[in-house]
């Protein structure tokens, strides 16, 4: 297992939540993208015509990964896009302390006859959030505003 996540039905009922799962912070960052995604629309069914990088930083994993989440809510919002698929890096910027995130978003402009969309997310939540290190696994546990 490298990345997953997981719906949870039981947490916010008139939200969506997940829980995020994964081996390696880019993993999680990976994990918990796709999870935003897949509220969104169902990723099969947009090309990956639009891209765009992404770069953050942050004092630490919880910040950076909410700043994350919450740039993709704001990049379907300003330019009316969803997507297919992510990449994210993420390391320690050990010289000056806190955390950075780098990576691509590719999509399309919405077209609701050929997307399959589901929830238009509003916003990610701090209700719930959560951020850790459990052993070996990086784990996020996520509400988005719907």
């Amino acid at each position: 297992m490298t990345h997953q996540f997981t719906f949870l039905e039981d947490v916010a009922l008139a939200d969506a939540a997940f829980e995020a799962i994964g081996d390696s912070p880019s993993e999680l960052f990976l994990a918990a993208t796709r999870a935003v995604i897949e509220t969104m629309v169902n990723p099969d069914t947009v090309s990956a015509s639009w891209r765009r990088e992404m770069e953050h930083q942050a004092p630490d994993l919880a910040s950076l990964l909410f700043d994350w989440l919450s740039d993709i809510v704001y990049l379907k919002d300003v330019h009316g896009v969803v997507f297919h698929e992510a990449t994210a890096v993420v390391t320690e910027d050990r010289p000056h302390g806190g955390w950075k995130a780098r990576g691509t978003l590719t999509g399309e402009l919405i077209d609701a006859q050929r997307h399959e969309l589901r929830a238009d997310v509003k916003a990610v939540t701090k209700h719930l959030y959560d951020v850790r290190h459990d052993d070996d696994r990086w784990v996020a546990r996520v509400v988005l505003d719907i």
